[in-house]
């Protein structure tokens, strides 16, 4: 549970200390790396053969010791960054079909939830012939899916066929194919997380959330590819194949649920399950056009499974408009009455906006780190939210850059404490994992004061704000272009400059527990090849308030589609899955 058992706020538990944090002024983070400063890839694996040596000087060279500096005697630690809303909602945890709102409808839109609903309604299609169009496309795909078990699609397809012939569908999304990431876990499917080896859980279930897609009637068709151990933002994976982006094969997807964000941009599925525990729902998603959610922390029940990072990540929907993403979010949120947290919250399946003003807040220093061509994008959707009834706001961040340094000194410890055996892991993420296991606990507990003392800014900026939406670009550039080209997909990257500022928004929402949305605002010009490189916004809200984030993301998507010209769509390698399951 959150650190304080009583309700500080009103209708919360475990809600931080409404304080006003230090007044620091926010300057760009430094051009070296956190973590492999000055170490290129190349040198990487002869590092790897003096571990012991190597990763002492890396966590000092990352400057994982500069909260020394800092006087944060006031503050106590903060490990676990749940909030919870208090509610007498007594809403049933078994429903598992709420309300579907459609999206704005277009023709060069990807094929929501609703068009396989209404082709199966309809009788023109079936789940069956759905299943195997997707299946016969995998191999075309292949770096895309880890695991994927044929018989169980099509027993799970055939069987939604057969209800659909019956009249008793379960609900909008039965028999709709999904895939889900490999961070999950799935019965009768193996897991490595990205890697070459067996990561599978002993207990042999599925996770909840994807258990509640199921209930649903949902075609799971398999374990989706992740950057190995979800440790970098590229999607690069040596090991397994890495999809590329379909909007602009230079480009990568992002990361780590590259594969989730591939498998919908590229029309496969229209909904498909991330994780994300420092942007890895978020950049992807921005990176190909797409929505994606990073709920609150907690809220979402992963039960059995244990997570890499229990303080920083979550599991969320990806998706390509705001009507799947609210839907698909809603069932996989419907609380575990086994997990000590998901059962602390209410039922999403029906919930009511808070009756508040609408207000934007800006850190405009903080803000204004993106790159010119993403600002261009962001300030023109800007101008859309305001005339859509939002106030913008100026307010203040403090200690960003520190922040993100504690982000990422916590996640790099609690991920080298699941992982005890480094054998047979690419280079880089033998040398990262070696750090975070070299961080001692005085530094941990820095990291964790500096949680607190931002959080209890969070709430200082709530309380003098309600309904408040802090936004920025969902990454300060313009997509991740793969520089290297051929090289670099067959050896791998690690380029941790580029890491660092790909996560100088996103981190966060996931260190502090909030929850976020990532909306596609624009396209611009890439750096090579013809397609254009997509552009994300995005905004994180009070804790438990996915709710006003699933509006705003509504407000969002109409200037993407409904104002001016398009400023998303399609990619040009687009898969007609309706289509080819006509044949």
């Amino acid at each position: 549970m959150a650190a304080s058992q009583e309700p500080i706020k009103t209708g919360y538990y475990g809600y931080p200390e409404a304080k006003e944090g230090p007044n620091t002024t926010y300057t760009n983070l430094p051009a070296s790396n956190p973590v492999l400063q000055g170490i290129p890839l190349a040198v990487a694996g002869s590092a790897v053969a003096h571990l012991g040596l190597v990763s002492g000087f890396l966590w000092g060279n990352a400057g994982f010791n500069s909260l020394r500096k800092l006087n944060l005697d006031a503050y106590e630690p903060r490990y676990d960054p749940t909030v919870i809303p208090i509610s007498n909602d007594s809403s049933s945890t078994i429903a598992v079909d709420p309300p579907y709102k459609a999206s704005l409808k277009h023709a060069n839109r990807h094929y929501s939830i609703a068009d396989y609903h209404s082709a199966y309604e309809s009788g023109k299609l079936t789940p069956t012939a759905v299943a195997e169009a997707i299946l016969a496309l995998v191999p075309k795909h292949k770096e895309a899916f880890l695991d994927i078990v044929k018989d169980q699609v099509l027993t799970a397809a055939g069987e939604s066929t057969q209800r659909y012939k019956d009249g008793k569908a379960r609900g909008m999304l039965d028999g709709v194919p999904v895939g889900v990431k490999d961070e999950v876990d799935l019965k009768g499917h193996t897991k490595s997380l990205g890697s070459c080896k067996d990561y599978t859980s002993s207990h042999g279930l599925t996770s909840w959330c994807v258990q509640k897609w199921e209930e649903a009637g949902a075609v799971i068709v398999g374990k989706l590819n992740m950057h190995e151990l979800g440790l970098d933002t590229t999607n690069n994976n040596p090991i397994k194949g890495t999809p590329l982006n379909p909007h602009n094969p230079h480009y990568y997807t992002g990361g780590s649920s590259g594969a989730s964000a591939y498998t919908v941009a590229a029309g496969l599925f229209p909904v498909t399950l991330g994780a994300d525990g420092g942007g890895s729902i978020r950049i992807p998603s921005a990176y190909c056009g797409l929505y994606g959610l990073k709920p609150s922390h907690g809220r979402i029940s992963c039960s059995p499974t244990v997570g890499l990072t229990q303080s920083c990540g979550v599991i969320g929907p990806m998706a390509s408009n705001m009507a799947d993403l609210e839907y698909a979010y809603r069932i996989m949120a419907i609380p575990d009455p086994h997990d000590t947290l998901s059962s602390a919250f209410s039922s999403p399946i029906s919930c009511t906006i808070p009756q508040t003003e609408k207000i934007i807040g800006i850190y405009k220093p903080y803000f204004d780190f993106a790159e010119p061509a993403v600002l261009d994008v962001c300030n023109a959707a800007l101008s859309h939210f305001e005339l859509s009834g939002y106030n913008i706001i100026d307010i203040t961040l403090p200690y960003l850059p520190e922040g993100q340094t504690s982000h990422a000194m916590t996640i790099l410890s609690e991920i080298s404490s699941n992982i005890p055996d480094l054998s047979g892991l690419t280079p880089a993420n033998k040398i990262l994992i070696s750090v975070g296991k070299q961080t001692p606990a005085l530094d941990f507990l820095l990291a964790q004061r500096m949680r607190n003392l931002l959080m209890q800014h969070l709430a200082f900026l709530f309380k003098q704000h309600p309904g408040l939406l802090i936004v920025t670009p969902t990454t300060p550039n313009a997509g991740w272009h793969i520089s290297g080209g051929v090289a670099d997909l067959k050896h791998g990257v690690s380029d941790a400059n580029m890491s660092v500022k790909t996560m100088t928004y996103v981190w966060l929402a996931n260190f502090l527990g909030c929850p976020s949305i990532t909306v596609p605002v624009g396209r611009v010009a890439p750096k090579e090849g013809n397609g254009k490189v997509p552009i994300g916004l995005m905004a994180m809200g009070e804790w438990g308030g996915e709710e006003e984030l699933i509006e705003w993301g509504r407000v969002g998507e109409e200037w993407a589609w409904g104002v001016g010209e398009e400023k998303v769509g399609k990619p040009g390698n687009w898969v007609d899955v309706l289509e080819l399951a006509k044949r």
